[in-house]
C-alpha cells in the first residue's frame, strides 16, 4: 500500500488527485467508488490516505482508498 496526502477532491464531480509519498508517480488520480468507506465517499484537501496505485487508460490511478 502506498500513503499520500489528498491534493483536493471535488465532491460534485466526484474525484480528485493524491500526492503520493516516495512514489514515482506524484499525482495520482482518484474516482469516489475507489474510497472505502460507509456513507457518503469524499476526501478532504490535506488528509493523509494509504492506496493501492493501479494503471489505467487514463494514467496511475487510485484504488482501496482508506482514510489513515
Amino acid at each position: 500500500m502506498a500513503r499520500g496526502t489528498v491534493k483536493w477532491f471535488n465532491d460534485s464531480k466526484g474525484y480528485g488527485f493524491i500526492t503520493a509519498e516516495g512514489s514515482e508517480e506524484s499525482e495520482v488520480f482518484v474516482h469516489f467508488s475507489a474510497i472505502e468507506t460507509q456513507g457518503f465517499r469524499t476526501l478532504h484537501p490535506g488528509e493523509t490516505v494509504e492506496f493501492e496505485i493501479k494503471n489505467s487508460m487514463r494514467g496511475s490511478e487510485a484504488a482501496h482508498v482508506c482514510k489513515v
